[in-house]
């Protein structure tokens, strides 16, 4: 039977706190529905990863095998109905714990379990409208953390950072649940509010920030004209709008003649693969956009594809620690081949690729690491990142001064050269 599968580069499993929504990213980066855009579900058989890549599944152990491999399991089932005090015990619970439980001994961050409600949840995010705080998360640390907050959100707002670990909700503390747990009493109803108590490096103590929660608009890309004839776009994430989107921008800004281009990828959690090699193609004109390595050594490359309307016009790509997975494709392959400069920090450091697949009779899925991506010159990223060729800081004081010194410099850069 086949399954619908989303191949997904969630930052960080970029997942976006909203109201009844558990998804990078991945977002979400982030998908059951088949849609037929640039990054749409294929139907598999569950043995064959997507995209016609080598699948890694080894032949099914000897039933003998499996039932000697087994026989603890069964027997810790048995001694829990028949001895543990609370009865009747809940056998739908103990069966997606036990899926958890494998999914965890992998020991990989971004391979996990989702339930039933926390995959239909991470189906919404990628376009619409959602109640929440605005935030891409990561699940799968110690404690729930800030990938990045959403341009203008109640988290950007309230002064959420990348990194931040939420270390207690309604002073409730969260020390020892799982992230995906934490999560769900952080989501709410718009205009409600929810006091979460924030742990960031270099702060000394644990401090509490009030968030409303509020109607968050998914609006993946930004576009106008800067001074010094400099055009500018933001992308926000690499959903299901996001290239219809990017090459009307484009079209409108070229039709500008302007002189040179900032991309803003900044605090992007990244989203759907097929979206980041259509937006590196419209800046990259020919060539790798990305390698796929897969675990039996087998790679897959990803070539630009034609038409780019920004191919070669000066460019700047703006980045920082919130820059994520898609967005890490998309900076990697600028950087790589000289194509533009990467002006901010270090970016978050996300090189690896989830397939998400439906589990049989609505029962939740499994989010599975299926390769890690290199960049065109086989660069690994993974818990490292993309180094900036020019370093720029936002303080707090920049922030609260409504200063923006990393687009200062890239608009330097453009017109005057490093």
């Amino acid at each position: 039977m086949s399954k619908a599968v989303r191949y997904l580069l969630a930052g960080c499993l970029s997942i976006v706190l909203l109201a009844g929504a558990f998804s990078s990213g991945l977002v979400v980066g982030w998908f059951l529905p088949h849609k037929n855009t640039a990054s749409a579900a294929v139907p598999l058989n569950p043995s064959t990863n997507i995209e016609g890549a080598p699948s890694s599944s080894t032949a099914q152990p000897p039933a003998a095998d499996l039932n000697t491999l087994f026989a603890p399991f069964w027997e810790a089932w048995k001694l829990v109905h028949e001895e543990y005090v609370d009865q009747p015990v809940d056998d739908l619970k103990l069966m997606r714990g036990a899926i958890r439980g494998m999914m965890s001994g992998l020991g990989d961050q971004h391979s996990s379990y989702m339930d039933p409600e926390e995959f239909r949840q991470a189906n919404m995010p990628m376009d619409g409208n959602y109640d929440g705080i605005g935030a891409y998360v990561d699940t799968s640390g110690a404690y729930l953390t800030i990938t990045s907050p959403m341009p203008g959100s109640p988290a950007e707002k309230v002064g959420l950072k990348s990194g931040d670990q939420v270390i207690k909700v309604d002073g409730e503390a969260m020390t020892g649940i799982d992230g995906s747990l934490v999560l769900q009493r952080v989501l709410g109803k718009a205009g409600t509010q929810v006091v979460l108590t924030i742990l960031r490096k270099d702060v000394d103590r644990p401090f509490d920030v009030t968030v409303t929660r509020a109607k968050i608009v998914l609006k993946s890309v930004e576009s106008k004209m800067l001074e010094n004839n400099v055009a500018y776009i933001k992308l926000s994430s690499f959903g299901d709008t996001t290239t219809k989107d990017l090459k009307a921008a484009l079209k409108t800004l070229m039709a500008q003649n302007p002189k040179g281009l900032v991309l803003d990828l900044r605090n992007n959690g990244g989203g759907y693969l097929k979206t980041a090699i259509v937006v590196v193609s419209q800046f990259v004109p020919d060539g790798t956009v990305m390698l796929e390595e897969y675990g039996d050594g087998a790679k897959q490359t990803y070539t630009a594809l034609p038409g780019g309307q920004a191919t070669k016009i000066p460019l700047v790509v703006l980045v920082n620690e919130g820059t994520a997975s898609a967005s890490e494709i998309t900076a990697g392959a600028i950087q790589d081949y000289g194509r533009g400069s990467l002006v901010g920090v270090t970016t978050y450091g996300k090189g690896s690729v989830q397939n998400w697949v439906p589990l049989s009779d609505e029962q939740g899925a499994v989010r599975i690491t299926v390769a890690r991506w290199l960049t065109p010159k086989g660069r690994q990223i993974h818990k490292i990142g993309l180094a900036p060729d020019v370093t720029v800081e936002i303080t707090d004081e920049d922030m609260e001064a409504g200063r923006d010194p990393q687009l200062e410099k890239a608009l330097e850069v453009l017109t005057k050269g490093k």
